[in-house]
């Protein structure tokens, strides 16, 4: 069988779908062994029971059960086999490469486990709409997901036509004292302002990942940078300024400029499922300044030499930033607790049932 790289097709459609060297190499490797028929490309879509496998022959609709095995941005292999009339192919899933990066929170509902939203991304752009009241703690979680992912996140602000400049100015403030160093970006599709800087960051070889709240402008956005309708949106809510969930799954697409970016539902609740490193990213002004403490082992509440609480003290820190702190941190270690909590009554009700039918197997046939 040839090599992707030998393959022109195949490895431009790999390009444009956003793949690097590590990828094609990969793909050059499993290739040298898979049987014919076999096709490889990205996940562009989930949805219950199949998703959409992007390939130099065009979208192939894959069957899956139970929780899908892949989420939009995966690269896959998959292979073709006959159905039952003989007139047509199908396809299964053969293989996933590992992730690069992942974006994941905690499922919603009360089952506590993770669910990927994008994977192999590049940029996590976080979408803060203008036209509502910016909230701080709901950015810090968002910038807490984006840094776990292993991807750079940047803050967009969107909407600012419909908002007075001292709305954007107060916005600006408002979002400064959570966002560090990140690049942060106002920008409206209506006027165009900061779109090309949003489009600097879509470049071919690249994926970005757009994270917010429902109404926030994800999808917009989206269609502005493709440059036609691909994404519904739909109308905001003048009494609350919420959004409907216009998205309602996660989908991957190419840019005609290059670059691929992926949508994601507007998300009304957002579960800790991170590492204790993407919450330390996203307050660095605390840890930062624990570095300073006088005991390693400080938890900011009174210890003396405290650097911490002496910031807060002369008002260098905001005492409500060292809250929101513990509690993603509190929030974080629980899901942790209860997935592994979880996970033992699993295993525990695997093994019993492997005893039962060990038992059944050891009884004499009479």
């Amino acid at each position: 069988m040839p090599s992707v790289h030998e393959e022109g097709g195949t490895t431009a459609m790999l390009r444009v779908l956003g793949a690097d060297d590590d990828v094609v190499d990969a793909f050059t490797s499993l290739l040298a062994d898979a049987p014919a028929g076999t096709v490889v490309g990205r996940v562009g879509r989930v949805d219950r029971g199949r998703f959409q496998l992007l390939t130099a022959e065009g979208g192939i609709p894959i069957s899956t059960t139970g929780v899908s095995p892949v989420c939009v941005g995966d690269w896959c292999a998959a292979n073709s086999t006959a159905d039952t009339t003989g007139e047509a192919d199908t396809y299964a899933l053969l293989a996933v490469l590992p992730r690069r990066t992942a974006l994941v929170r905690q499922s919603s509902g009360a089952r506590v486990e993770s669910q990927a939203l994008a994977a192999n991304i590049d940029t996590v752009m976080v979408v803060v709409p203008l036209d509502r009241p910016v909230s701080r703690r709901q950015i810090e979680r968002f910038l807490a997901l984006a840094w776990d992912s292993g991807a750079q996140p940047v803050l967009v602000l969107t909407k600012s036509d419909l908002v007075e400049n001292d709305t954007v100015t107060a916005a600006l403030a408002e979002v400064s004292a959570v966002s560090g160093d990140l690049s942060v970006l106002v920008v409206s599709v209506v006027t165009g302002a900061g779109m090309d800087e949003v489009a600097a960051l879509v470049q071919t070889g690249l994926t970005v990942a757009l994270l917010g709240t429902s109404g926030s402008g994800k999808s917009t956005l989206v269609n502005a940078l493709m440059g036609s309708e691909v994404v519904q949106t739909g109308e905001v809510r003048e009494a609350d300024g919420k959004g409907r969930h216009t998205t309602t799954w996660r989908e991957l697409v190419v840019l005609p400029t290059g670059g691929a970016l992926i949508d994601t539902p507007g998300l009304r609740e957002l579960g800790m499922w991170v590492d204790e490193e993407g919450i330390e990213a996203t307050f660095n002004d605390i840890t930062d300044l624990a570095e300073q403490c006088r005991f390693n082992d400080c938890a900011h509440a009174s210890e003396p030499g405290c650097a911490v609480l002496a910031a807060i003290a002369s008002g260098e820190l905001a005492s409500d930033r060292l809250d929101s702190y513990r509690k993603l941190l509190g929030e974080a270690a629980f899901a942790a607790q209860q997935n592994d909590h979880r996970l033992a009554k699993e295993a525990q009700k695997t093994w019993k049932q492997r005893q039962s039918d060990g038992r059944r197997r050891a009884r004499p046939r009479s």
